[in-house]
């Protein structure tokens, strides 16, 4: 697979990652923990060299499953990690203070069996703390050697410049793809200007945009879609057109739905690298495939008029959840 930097100042890491919540945490109930293994040794197979976790994702045993699936291979690999809710739980309150960050660091390293992370973010910006202070901290673990980079999420412009002055920021990490493209305003411009690369996380739109969603999918009930307004049943049906759009391009190239979404990210800056999640193996074929697909400058131009006509319905978050994203 090709490889993209992240940012001036960031690693090399394979065009499309591994985002490895979905193994244990979000989407109905977790893997048995040998097929998540198998499935992120599948995808270092595969060519991704890019793995992404965090401790509140189970909370703690993703780390686990993912600390122990790359240990065969873990000098080849870059994993992010992320610190930023109380003990862990991202039900509770954001918790950005220096000690906090610093017990995370330890923890986590013992749990991804690892002596650095590569790409350390904080998953949510901590009002309560300046993030000159965030930064800072993670400024000193990088220069103990614990941390390789510094990353944020969900992060605002003013928020990503305060703390690029003190720490640069390698990455943001936030939500971004053909149905969900806010931060194209002011975020995506900032990045280009400080140097700094984007992973997108949910590329294909918490799987929408792949097409095996309609009005009558049922979620697990521990799947949290179920209380995303976007995936209301008649939001769902209101959003089909975007999924129609994106087969009738996939139709006439030979590829899928989840393809040309993720080739269009790719399309959009050099220094762009999705990480889509999945739990089955012939979706991880089927997403890392997409970084063979090349679209025209014709093609973007056909997917951006034929969204110009379609109206997204359908807030990305509970309100409770959208209050945390930092503006």
């Amino acid at each position: 697979m090709q490889k993209r930097k992240l940012g001036k100042v960031g690693p090399e890491v394979s065009a499309i990652g591994l985002g490895c919540m979905g193994l244990s945490f979000g989407y109905g109930p977790a893997v048995e923990r040998a097929d998540g293994i198998a499935l992120i040794r599948s995808a270092f197979d595969a060519g991704v060299t890019f793995f992404d976790t965090a401790e509140c994702y189970g909370p703690f045993v993703n780390e686990e499953l993912v600390g122990e699936a790359v240990a065969p291979f873990r000098d080849r690999i870059v994993i992010a990690t992320k610190f930023g809710f109380q003990n862990g739980d991202s039900k509770k309150p954001v918790d950005s203070r220096p000690e906090s960050i610093r017990a995370v660091a330890e923890a986590s390293l013992k749990r991804l069996q690892t002596d650095r992370i590569d790409l350390f973010y904080q998953h949510r910006v901590d009002p309560n703390v300046p993030i000159e202070d965030v930064a800072g901290t993670v400024r000193d673990l990088i220069r103990e050697g614990k941390v390789g980079h510094f990353g944020l999420s969900e992060a605002g412009a003013q928020t990503i410049r305060r703390a690029h002055a003190v720490q640069p920021v390698a990455a943001l990490q936030s939500e971004y793809s053909l149905w969900w493209r806010e931060p194209e305003q002011s975020v995506l411009p900032t990045l280009e200007e400080l140097g700094i690369g984007f992973v997108p996380f949910s590329p294909l739109g918490k799987g929408f945009l792949t097409g095996a969603i309609n009005t009558d999918t049922v979620f697990d009930k521990s799947d949290f879609r179920n209380v995303v307004p976007r995936f209301s049943e008649e939001n769902r049906k209101a959003n089909a057109a975007l999924v129609d759009v994106l087969g009738a391009i996939a139709d006439g190239k030979g590829v899928t739905r989840a393809q040309i979404a993720l080739a269009w990210l790719l399309a959009q800056k050099p220094w762009i690298v999705p990480i889509p999640g999945t739990t089955k193996l012939h979706r991880l074929k089927e997403n890392v495939g997409a970084a063979a697909v090349e679209l025209s400058s014709d093609d973007l131009a056909a997917i951006e008029s034929a969204l110009r006509e379609i109206q997204i319905v359908g807030e990305r978050y509970p309100a409770h959840i959208q209050q945390r994203v930092d503006r």
